[in-house]
């Protein structure tokens, strides 16, 4: 039997994924089994977990998912000593319209599976009233167990003392205090985390993590917080097509923001996954039947893309026979053209009329629920996908057929519909599940 927790905070930028990775690591320094998952549509936290662990992370949405598919995904845990859930944002934060089993928010996954929460506070320009926020995310939603808070970036002994004095007060326990430690920190660009999988010293890093959080916080007392858990038999499970029996996927630093999921779920209903790299001038697999763009930070190697030849023109051979598909930035990168933050543009595939630019910079952000009105690879015309857009492109041109009606979580059409032609198709949403 597992010992389940949630790691959450207040806010955005507090140190959730930096103490869920350090726990993970420490606890397996000490020979437990530990497993993450990822609260929400964050497609990069679970390849940190995955370094940490050494094991597959996955993300559980309830506004995308429903309760047996995230019962199915967190199933995984049954063999471990240690299930750590890290949360988004801050605890209660989703969106204002319920989805399919809740609005997103942290909350909901620790309640669906009875797990306590434990709270990473970053006291910084405040005492007392980091005691008051604790207490208010405690008593916030009735069958929600605050497990304690570990406090972080604390800046001096006293500075502890008054927080920690505060919080005792109030009847919460406090597991431990990190001073500020720039060595932890992980870089970020504009999109999140810089990737793990771009990052050499990842593992030194988790070890420093691990070491540093071993030395300031009581890791027995917070293994004995988390609750008893085994998982319970799902009555179903993902609602995941393949796109296809045999599917080239791009994969590199380019191209790298796809669900965990997605891919167990293909492979899992006995599709084949062969991945090639765009950035290293390859092209698609002969032998497919279909090719996957996932999203990914094509902006940053826009020149590359353009002047790889032998991938432009396998992929535009490709597509004269056989569907492909792009997300988010595989979706740039089967327009015409894609203008990076510098102002210069460059010449995309062409598969598609989209233009996008990076160099009046506009922030798209949300949970996406979109009708198709034609087929994409693995759905039906009608099909009714839920997803997550997130990027910093503007649409310069955008001239081919829509390819679906695009709604926000309030329900509120939105203008970015994807793109069909021929036989390619794109859209600016990372596929999450599509509605039963």
């Amino acid at each position: 039997m597992a010992a389940g927790l949630v790691i959450s905070a207040p806010a955005s930028g507090v140190g959730k994924t930096t103490l869920t990775l350090a726990l993970a690591r420490a606890w397996r320094h000490r020979g437990l089994n530990v497993q993450c998952f990822k609260s929400g549509p964050d497609y990069i936290d679970p390849a940190f977990h995955a370094a940490a662990t050494g094991r597959a992370s996955v993300n559980v949405d309830s506004w995308a998912m429903d309760r047996g598919a995230i019962a199915h995904l967190v199933s995984r845990g049954v063999d471990a000593d240690v299930v750590l859930a890290e949360g988004s944002m801050g605890l209660f934060d989703g969106v204002a319209a319920r989805g399919v089993s809740g609005t997103g928010a942290t909350a909901d996954i620790a309640e669906m599976l009875g797990w306590p929460v434990v709270l990473v506070i970053d006291p910084s320009g405040q005492a007392q009233t980091a005691a008051a926020i604790a207490a208010g995310l405690r008593d916030y939603r009735p069958g929600l167990k605050l497990a304690g808070v570990v406090l972080n970036r604390v800046a001096s002994p006293r500075h502890e003392d008054l927080v920690r004095h505060a919080l005792n007060e109030a009847g919460i326990a406090v597991f431990g205090a990190l001073p500020r430690h720039a060595e932890i920190s992980l870089p970020k660009r504009h999109l999140g985390l810089v990737q793990a999988e771009e990052q050499a010293e990842i593992g030194k890093l988790i070890d420093e993590a691990a070491r540093f959080v071993a030395e300031h916080v009581d890791l027995d007392a917070v293994l004995r917080s988390a609750a008893s858990w085994s998982p319970q038999p799902a009555v179903n499970g993902l609602n995941v097509t393949p796109p296809g029996q045999r599917i080239a996927l791009a994969r590199d630093a380019a191209f790298s923001f796809v669900y965990p999921h997605m891919l167990e779920a293909w492979r899992g209903a006995g599709a084949e996954i062969s991945t090639f790299s765009p950035l290293a001038d390859e092209a698609p697999d002969a032998s497919a039947d279909v090719c996957w763009l996932p999203g990914g930070y094509p902006e940053l190697h826009a020149g590359k893309i353009a002047a790889n030849a032998h991938f432009r023109s396998g992929l535009r051979a490709f597509a004269e026979t056989r569907p492909v598909h792009g997300e988010c930035g595989g979706y740039m990168v089967l327009g015409t053209a894609l203008t990076d933050a510098d102002g210069v543009r460059h010449e995309m595939t062409g598969l598609l009329g989209l233009e996008t630019s990076f160099a009046k910079r506009r922030m798209h952000l949300g949970y996406r629920l979109a009708e198709l009105a034609a087929p994409m690879p693995g759905h039906r015309p009608g099909a009714r996908l839920r997803g997550h857009e997130f990027h910093y492109s503007t649409i310069v041109a955008q001239p081919d057929m829509p390819l679906a009606v695009v709604h926000d979580a309030t329900g509120a059409v939105i203008a970015e519909t994807g793109s069909r032609r021929g036989h390619a198709t794109g859209t600016f949403f990372h596929l999450i599940a599509e509605d039963r």
